[in-house]
């Protein structure tokens, strides 16, 4: 039941992303808005995101997990349907913010309730189940944001998440089991304003870097204040008795590698799929609905390559070696669509999706199967909120970093607005994404397997392995850091 609620809201979440960036064009023109201005439609999400994901673990904790859970997406669906129905560009940014409140808390509570009700031997499994979700998400965004902004309307594009978000509420409510609140400690509050005010400036600054210029002074003042709270909050949260965010975990080197991978992974691959977008409408002059379904082999590639992992490769290899080979075949396809020229067709870049995504599998289960492994069960939702942040701060900084690339390439389209011509431009992009895979290599290579042997189980095995409700005597995700 756990996984069925967590999947359905983790898919919601990931799609909102790209299937709204589909609309932002139609967006601008229904509310007479510039480019920067629609833009704060997604920047206000991604900020809310990062504003309150920190307190997720301490709110799940507090309420109960399955208050927290259900509560949230119930947040993110009725957020989605106002802003379906907002009037104004500033109704709109304001129900964004929001959305991003109920996306905060639903993403790391639920994964949190996951890493708490399987063991470690299943983990690896429900990680290949997440991936695809994780990889479908963003692949079919553009599809159904081209389809809805083209031929219908662009509210459905939120519309989209309420028969979902109603669904899995009725389906939660009934089935899931209760969670009982496991603290009645108070909010960290220092730790919650520095790291929500230093992750939502450092967000929004990164975010309009690129559009704004890195010399604006909105861009240089938001950055540098992230930064500076940023480390005023460790400074505070390493001396806190019961720090909101428990940045201890950090010296548990194979949650610090998993969760260095994801963002790592997140930042090329969510980069990638960005940029490829833009490449194929502006560059090749492909439609919004093209466009979609020639990016949506990199989801077929990432259930190919979960089924690998997961059946095959995991309990033989382990994490260490594969996901190497997954950032290696993340580097290739990047590397592969800086060589896409005009006359080369599509088939190329179906099978390079294909591609991306057998990398991406090869990358997001084993990390995500191994970051908990040796995390203590009592601090799997602080920890459960420091990877999330991770892995949304690397998606905005992948998107930031390959569209910065594209500007400085192509001066021009920063100064006119106009679409890149000029394929070169777009072929560096793509390039700065084969190095952030490249670099995440030394990254991968520093975990042990060792360590992560408890999920290392052969699938004949795992049956014996049953899933534990939170209140299971027995605890064998508990280890030390």
């Amino acid at each position: 039941m756990v996984a069925v609620v967590y999947v359905a809201a983790m898919f919601m979440a990931v799609m909102d992303t790209t299937v709204v960036n589909v609309a932002l064009p139609a967006l601008g023109r229904d509310f007479h808005a510039g480019a920067g201005s629609v833009g704060l439609v997604s920047v206000a999400y991604l900020v809310s995101l990062a504003v309150f994901i920190p307190a997720s673990g301490w709110l799940g904790d507090r309420i109960g997990d399955r208050t927290a859970l259900l509560g949230a997406i119930g947040v993110f669906t009725a957020a989605s349907a106002l802003c379906g129905t907002a009037t104004t560009l500033y109704e709109l940014v304001a129900f964004r913010v929001l959305q991003g409140v109920g996306g905060a808390v639903m993403t790391p509570v639920g994964l949190s309730m996951l890493f708490k009700a399987y063991p470690p031997a299943e983990r690896v499994r429900v990680a290949g189940i997440l991936a695809v979700f994780t990889a479908l998400g963003p692949a079919l965004g553009p599809v159904l944001g081209g389809v809805f902004t083209t031929y219908l309307s662009w509210r459905l594009v939120f519309f989209v998440n309420v028969p979902i978000g109603v669904a899995v509420l009725v389906y939660g409510a009934l089935l899931l089991a209760g969670h009982a609140p496991s603290t009645r400690r108070r909010l960290d509050v220092p730790g919650f304003a520095l790291s929500g005010l230093g992750l939502g400036c450092t967000m929004y600054g990164i975010s309009e870097g690129p559009g704004r210029g890195w010399s604006a002074a909105p861009v240089l003042i938001t950055i540098a204040v992230g930064a500076a709270l940023l480390v005023a909050m460790v400074a505070v949260e390493l001396r806190a008795h019961r720090p909101l965010i428990d940045l201890r975990l950090f010296g548990n080197r194979l949650f610090t590698a998993s969760t260095g991978l994801y963002a790592l992974g997140s930042a090329s691959y969510i980069g990638t799929l960005f940029l490829t977008a833009l490449f194929l409408q502006d560059g090749l002059g492909l439609s919004a609905v093209q466009t979609g379904l020639a990016t949506f082999p990199s989801a077929l590639g990432t259930m190919a390559g979960g089924r690998l992992v997961t059946r095959a490769l995991y309990w033989r290899f382990g994490p260490r070696r594969i996901t190497a080979a997954g950032l290696a075949a993340i580097a290739a396809a990047t590397a592969l669509m800086a060589l896409v020229t005009t006359g080369d067709g599509l088939w190329p870049v179906r099978l390079i999706m294909f591609g991306l995504g057998l990398g991406v599998s090869f990358v997001f289960i084993p990390a995500q199967a191994a970051s908990m492994a040796t995390v203590p069960h009592a601090r799997t939702a602080p920890a459960s909120a420091i990877y999330n942040a991770a892995k949304q701060l690397g998606s905005a900084v992948g998107v930031t970093l390959l569209t910065t690339v594209l500007t400085v390439a192509a001066p021009a389209r920063a100064a006119s607005g106009r679409p890149v011509s000029d394929l070169t431009a777009f072929h560096a992009g793509f390039l700065a994404a084969t190095a952030v895979a490249l670099c995440a290599i030394p990254v991968a290579l520093t975990i042990r397997d060792a360590d992560a042997s408890a999920t290392m189980v052969p699938p004949r095995r795992r049956g014996a392995a049953k899933p534990r409700t939170q209140a299971s005597p027995a605890d064998p995700a508990t280890g030390t850091d």
